[in-house]
């Protein structure tokens, strides 16, 4: 048997940790390595713990959510850590924010309970995910930005025209099957070429692909 997805659960209210808690450990291939009530304790418990997942609220005392993701995800001593963002605030700044700082996902907490269990194990499986809300929210904020000086920074350099068209889609919120659909390839040559952009760019997952096409001003 393979071993259970380990998650560690960030909010500033107990009840609501105490009901991810119950959700998680009722859940079959998952298990709570640990609470915390601040972004501080967060920090030290993923240090210590190294959870596959962290379920990490937005709004907490000492050090929010956005802070402690980015030192979570920005430490060597935790690289290999998960942050799926949960808040009950569907705001632009905080989407940009938490993926800016290296969030996997960020969903809603009002989202329900099968698709959370469902985020978390696609979250720890290495993929990113946004509610489609946000995924609409965060490309219409984009959009309404001033083009960037250079359409292309030298961040694209070494990206062909292809995986710049997959690139583009991806920032549209396309999935893998759209996009083979769009650009007439296989589904093994879009996973082909995501892995390549992955490698190229230095992104963590599908959701720091968004970052940085529209950092650099990337359209399909």
């Amino acid at each position: 048997m393979s071993e259970p997805v380990r998650v560690l659960i960030a909010d500033d209210q107990a009840l609501l940790r105490g009901s991810f808690r119950l959700l998680v450990e009722t859940a079959p291939g998952l298990t709570v390595v640990g609470e915390a009530g601040t972004g501080a304790e967060a920090v030290d418990l993923a240090r210590g713990e190294h959870p596959d997942v962290v379920l990490m609220d937005v709004r907490m005392p000492e050090m929010d959510g956005i802070e402690a993701t980015r030192r979570i995800c920005g430490s060597p001593e935790t690289a290999g850590v998960r942050v799926l963002i949960l808040t009950t605030f569907d705001l632009d700044a905080y989407v940009y924010g938490a993926l800016r700082a290296g969030a996997s996902g960020f969903l809603l907490k009002d989202t329900p309970p099968k698709d959370l269990l469902a985020a978390i194990e696609v979250v720890a499986a290495g993929e990113a995910l946004l509610a489609p809300s946000v995924t609409r929210r965060l490309i219409a904020e984009f959009a309404r930005r001033p083009e960037p000086a250079r359409p292309f920074s030298r961040v694209l350099d070494g990206v062909t025209e292809r995986e710049r068209e997959v690139l583009g889609l991806i920032a549209h919120g396309l999935s893998n099957t759209e996009i083979a659909e769009h650009l007439h390839l296989s589904m093994a040559t879009v996973k082909t070429h995501v892995g390549r952009l992955l490698t190229k760019l230095n992104a963590r997952d599908r959701a720091q692909l968004v970052i940085v096409a529209y950092e650099t001003g990337l359209r399909s």
